[in-house]
């Protein structure tokens, strides 16, 4: 009679605490998930074979927290835009729908638009290997932009005088050509390598926009001056650049960036350049 009352007890005391963790662990699920942003993305709604043409009749919208997919994902409000597209793999039933199985990067589906912050406007501004760091400039990068013009001489009417200066500062890239941020690099021969472009898209503010446009259509040039991720300072700029004040700066520039250098190997931070 004691060891059935024993193991009644050690049972209950079992069933007791396997109902306290699951409790427990129900709680702290819903502490951890209690903040996270979900999202509603694009599943099959049923299996569907590769070369199954896209219907509104077999997508699905479910919503799943944003962390768990990744930004190849199509959301909800783009199926749609994936009517009639057609499957290059196979789907099972609550799939969720990417790029990869359409053929298709998400940029050339939604364009550069969602991509712009609200408030701010995309423009194109050419460019050449010398005037954006050897083509180096990459889309997400963060740029400044220096404008070089010719203008009617103050001093001397007669004739035309060349003068450089900071446009814009801390500007980021969107796009350079038609390759965006989310695109894939083209694979040749099993290396991976960015095609060459002549213009950079770039996010600027409405006003700036106006401004740019101008310079694009005066006698004159832009070039790209490119930053590190970190630097987001904004130094003031100085006079415009022409032939008098070259002459004038130079000595001063010079010591000044020997001063520059010298604190910069005494830091250490130096030896980090270029690597």
């Amino acid at each position: 009679m004691k060891q059935k009352l024993v193991l009644i007890i050690a049972g209950g005391m079992g069933l007791l605490a396997f109902v306290l963790t699951h409790v427990y662990l129900n709680n702290e699920l819903e502490r951890i998930y209690e903040n996270a942003t979900t999202v509603s993305v694009i599943v099959a709604r049923e299996s569907l074979p590769a070369g199954t043409e896209l219907t509104l009749q077999n997508m699905d919208v479910v919503t799943v927290f944003e962390a768990s997919v990744g930004r190849q994902v199509f959301r909800a409000e783009q199926r749609e835009i994936l009517q009639g597209r057609t499957l290059r793999y196979p789907l099972q039933r609550g799939d969720m729908l990417s790029w990869v199985h359409v053929g298709a990067n998400l940029d050339e589906i939604t364009g550069l638009a969602p991509a712009i912050r609200s408030g701010m406007r995309a423009i194109s501004v050419p460019v050449s290997a010398e005037t954006a760091v050897s083509g180096l400039v990459r889309p997400n990068d963060r740029v400044d932009i220096l404008g070089t013009f010719s203008f009617v001489s103050e001093t001397n009417p007669a004739e035309m005088e060349t003068v450089t200066f900071t446009v814009l500062q801390d500007v980021t890239v969107l796009a350079t050509g038609q390759e965006t941020a989310r695109q894939e690099l083209e694979v040749v021969g099993g290396a991976r390598r960015r095609g060459s472009y002549n213009t950079v898209t770039i996010a600027v503010f409405p006003q700036e926009a106006e401004l740019l446009a101008f310079a694009m259509n005066t006698r004159g040039s832009l070039t790209l001056t490119l930053r590190n991720p970190s630097d987001t300072g904004v130094p003031v700029s100085g006079d415009p650049v022409n032939f008098d004040h070259l002459q004038r700066e130079l000595p001063r520039l010079n010591e000044s960036r020997q001063r520059a250098l010298q604190e910069l190997r005494g830091s250490g931070n130096l030896g980090t350049m270029g690597r």
